[in-house]
């Protein structure tokens, strides 16, 4: 088994860490920076920085902040937020980001995820994709969860690995912020019909349901916000019960 992988992320807000509900009712989680050194000084394996309001407010994503998280970390590093075109995703990893995560811009555009992996490999484009329940299949969704598309979700999950997608970080519009767990069918899904891996995103509210992700879900990597930004799960214990659970992962 490879090593799964553990990602705090950082929700930005008016240069604030922010969580909600099912994408609204956000509320302050604290300083960015902060959050992002004690992630990196814990053992968090990776770090996911999205500007959450950018594409809305139709702006760029922070570099500066961007650069400023990056100096105090020393992790794999993923930005996310209002990026639409190669010359933004070479600003920002040249800020700092290890990687970018490309969403509203790529449904628009799906071409940008072909230009991104040719122009910095594809271990640096990752597809994010925010996805919700609507009948017997899940709906794709971009500008931070308030515009349909009509996609299946499964179907672009795929159309992305095949235009250079390195990866995916798929969140469950339906689980965001209820701490009821991963929606571990759509996980199911996606592994089957994708080779690249994938991040679980949305409901982590248990150290089990963070293990039922890898193990029922069969994720790559698990992301999380408030139960780590408010310290209701430490990321040390979540990686020693990972490792009584037979699940591979780096120990710091």
């Amino acid at each position: 088994m490879l090593t799964k992988r553990i990602i705090p992320c950082l929700d930005i807000k008016d240069g604030r860490t922010v969580k909600g509900i099912n994408f609204v009712g956000l509320k302050d989680a604290g300083d960015p920076v902060e959050l992002a050194r004690r992630y990196s000084d814990e053992g968090a394996d990776e770090l996911v920085f999205l500007d959450i309001s950018a594409t809305q407010e139709k702006r760029k994503t922070l570099v500066e902040l961007v650069q400023h998280i990056a100096a105090e970390i020393n992790i794999p590093f993923t930005v996310g937020g209002g990026i639409k075109s190669i010359d933004e995703i070479e600003a920002l990893l040249k800020a700092g980001a290890d990687k970018v995560s490309l969403n509203s811009s790529i449904v628009a555009n799906p071409n940008l995820i072909n230009e991104g992996a040719l122009a910095f490999g594809s271990q640096a484009i990752v597809a994010a994709i925010d996805a919700k329940s609507s009948g017997n299949h899940w709906e794709v969704f971009t500008h931070g969860g308030t515009k349909g598309t009509g996609i299946d979700a499964i179907k672009w999950a795929i159309q992305c690995e095949e235009n250079g997608a390195g990866e995916l970080l798929v969140t469950s519009m339906d689980r965001d912020g209820t701490k009821s767990g991963f929606d571990n069918q759509l996980l199911m899904q996606l592994h089957e019909h994708t080779q690249i891996p994938l991040i679980a995103s949305g409901g982590a509210g248990t150290i089990e349901h963070c293990l039922d992700a890898i193990l029922v879900g069969k994720a790559d990597a698990v992301l999380a916000a408030s139960i780590f930004h408010f310290r209701e799960i430490e990321i040390p214990e979540l990686k020693q019960k990972m490792k009584k659970a037979g699940i591979s992962t780096r120990i710091t």
